[in-house]
């Protein structure tokens, strides 16, 4: 363990409310391609394919191109890593309040990170929801891909019919409005704040380690490229989340 990383992990055990923001880069290693990188997912797709006015305009089209790209380019069944992992166990140990998370993956919560300290600010990919304007169906993702990829496309609401959309936030869509408030606040209240793998250019998200930093916050951040906010950091690691953040869990939980 470096010098560094110890004394970041022995930040995350000094602090009262510790609230980590965690973005593409936590998954790479699951196989998952983060989306900026010169072979990352929009280098490959036209982002406007997957915009809300594309579901709205042409759901079936929309489908047609979702699953193409789901299929291509994610693995079937991903794993969580050792960065997911870690951050499980110092959620699970109370080192880590509120795990806030711009992924749709669901690897924080297969790792063993309860589901009420996940927030998922960019939806779930897990699920599905109906479009219907007075319908509220939420359901499983699995059973209506499972629809489309037989020929049903758009696949239909159960309770009223209307096509159906993948629970992930699309390009044009607000954010759900109880996953963004709860974020914020974890925000405000934290004094610590620690970045993992995210390039801090997507808002809102961008914006929640500057409003810790604001209140006070320590602000610490492990990507492996700089972000804008690097410069107000205490820790700067430009590492992989797979190799920082188990030497900080360890530190952490052997300290106790």
């Amino acid at each position: 363990m470096t010098e560094r990383t110890e004394l970041l992990a022995r930040a995350v055990a000094d602090a009262d409310a510790v609230t980590v923001l965690t973005g593409a880069g936590v998954s790479t290693a699951s196989g998952i391609p983060d989306f900026r990188s010169d072979d990352g997912i929009w280098e490959r797709y036209d982002r406007d394919q997957f915009d809300i006015r594309r579901f709205e305009d042409d759901p079936g089209g929309f489908w047609n191109d979702w699953l193409a790209a789901r299929g291509e380019v994610f693995p079937a069944d991903p794993d969580p890593n050792p960065a997911h992992g870690s951050l499980a166990d110092l959620v699970r140990a109370g080192a880590v309040d509120t795990l806030v998370t711009q992924n749709t993956d669901g690897l924080h919560q297969a790792a063993g990170a309860p589901d009420d300290a996940v927030v998922e600010l960019h939806g779930s990919g897990d699920r599905v929801v109906c479009s219907g304007a007075a319908c509220r169906y939420r359901g499983p993702a699995d059973p209506a891909r499972e629809r489309a990829e037989g020929g049903e496309r758009p696949p239909a609401c159960p309770d009223c019919g209307s096509p159906l959309k993948p629970g992930s936030v699309l390009f044009g869509e607000s954010l759900p409005e109880y996953a963004h408030l709860t974020a914020h606040a974890a925000a405000e209240r934290s004094d610590l704040f620690l970045v993992v793998g995210s390039s801090l250019t997507v808002e809102p998200a961008a914006s929640l380690p500057e409003t810790a930093a604001d209140r006070g916050a320590t602000l610490a951040v492990v990507n492996l490229d700089p972000t804008p906010l690097d410069g107000r950091a205490s820790y700067v690691f430009q590492n992989r989340a797979e190799t920082v953040l188990p030497e900080v869990r360890d530190h952490v939980l052997d300290g106790e």
